[in-house]
């Protein structure tokens, strides 16, 4: 089966391969020779010719009706002396059969109209009344040419399963890839907004704790130097929850493929949750991040219209809302900065809104950039791809008349979903 289903122009060692059989074909001939029967025992000449028509199968893969061709020119005089007509059987079908089982259907069809032609003219002039020889060479030729043309589609059919079977296994390790490299991409999306959400409001609560601690030495408020303190410390261990969840992710390879596989539906580690099976952040933890930002020193409010948010939908608008708070904060630019969080239902979406009134930020740094050196940083840029992980669209920008704006529209129902 093996040398069945193997294509033959492509055969390891094929050659080799041919020269040996087309040995074992001449031996084959000797023997029925020496067995006897009907015909002329071959003369030298006779013998001569019978063994040089094997020798073109050795190319018989290599060249199928140039070896067709070359066994002819051996037999066909042989024949013609009258020699036994059995022993060159063998190989003439071999030859035929290969190139059935090489060429197109067309090609064999007419090597089958040219080897039955003059066939039948010589069978009809040496032995006219001979009907039933003439059907049994003519049904021999034809049975090889069919058994070739057969053996060919089988085995074209062979090679479409395999080649079917070779691409769904590479279509399968491109997905696993790109799932991994997806989950990993939203990862790092989730560090940053971890990060640079906590490292914010612990250095805002440090500034307020310095402030107080070096405002009045001689009249020191220690609840509120305890209170601040204690917020840092709050902050601190959310931070650590979190960051420990994206970190056990990462740390197991298959825990990754297997949240990659649900990455249409946005998943995301679970706010202030050490466990990896945590809810996913919705909008129900944006009061906490409202407080968090009132924590910080920022007036927040915060208005919440919308039920029944798909929670991949909730996941993206609670990091926008996030990342938009953060960067109000760092840049507001002001101590009594005003923060309006906004988000309700229309038309089929999403529609969420964080306006300030600060002096500072600027749609051109990209978002998150350090106010020491100007680098910019990846806070529009995140948030940006947190609308299009859900087939929405963001927009950020200063507002006419002071502060900054970001809205976004994340749908909630997608077409790639719903199928």
């Amino acid at each position: 089966m093996a040398a069945i289903n193997r294509e033959p122009m492509t055969a390891p060692h094929r050659t080799r391969n041919d020269a040996v059989l087309a040995m074992g074909v001449a031996v084959l001939a000797v023997a029925i020779a020496l067995m006897g029967g009907e015909g002329t025992w071959p003369d030298p000449l006779g013998w001569t010719l019978l063994l040089a028509g094997h020798v073109p199968l050795v190319w018989r893969r290599r060249s199928p009706v140039v070896a067709l061709l070359g066994v002819a020119a051996c037999v066909a005089p042989y024949h013609a002396l009258d020699n036994n007509h059995a022993l060159p059987i063998p190989a003439t079908l071999l030859a035929l059969y290969t190139v059935a089982a090489t060429g197109t259907v067309r090609r064999t069809l007419l090597t089958g109209v040219a080897v039955l032609g003059p066939t039948v003219i010589i069978n009809g002039l040496t032995n006219p009344k001979g009907a039933l020889e003439f059907l049994r060479i003519s049904g021999w030729i034809i049975a090889i040419l069919f058994i070739g043309i057969d053996v060919r589609f089988y085995r074209r059919y062979v090679a479409s399963i395999v080649e079917r079977a070779e691409r769904a296994e590479r279509t399968r390790e491109e997905e696993a890839r790109r799932r991994v490299a997806e989950e990993r991409l939203r990862i790092a999306r989730d560090l940053h907004d971890l990060l640079a959400h906590s490292i914010t409001l612990i250095g805002v609560q440090t500034s307020v704790a310095a402030h107080v601690l070096t405002a009045d030495p001689e009249r020191l408020d220690r609840k509120a130097v305890a209170q601040a303190l204690d917020d840092i410390a709050g902050t601190c261990r959310t931070a650590r929850g979190e960051l420990r969840t994206t970190l056990e992710v990462l740390r197991a390879h298959d825990a990754v493929v297997g949240v990659g596989t649900d990455l249409g539906a946005g998943a995301g580690s679970g706010s202030g949750s050490g466990d990896m099976r945590g809810p996913l952040p919705g909008i129900d933890g944006l009061a906490g991040l409202a407080e968090s930002g009132r924590v910080a020193g920022a007036k927040v409010e915060l208005s919440v219209r919308a039920d029944g948010i798909p929670p991949s939908v909730g996941a993206a608008a609670y990091r926008i809302v996030q990342e938009a708070l953060t960067n109000a904060v760092r840049h507001g630019g002001r101590e009594d900065l005003t923060v309006r969080v906004g988000l309700w239902t229309a038309d089929g979406a999403l529609r969420v809104s964080v306006t300030d009134d600060g002096t500072g930020g600027d749609a051109d740094a990209g978002g998150g950039a350090d106010p020491s050196d100007g680098t910019p940083g990846f806070g529009l840029v995140g948030m940006r791809e947190r609308a299009r992980s859900v087939g929405g669209t963001l927009d950020a920008g200063p507002c006419p008349a002071e502060g900054f704006e970001v809205t976004a529209t994340l749908p909630l129902s997608r077409k790639d979903e719903a199928r």
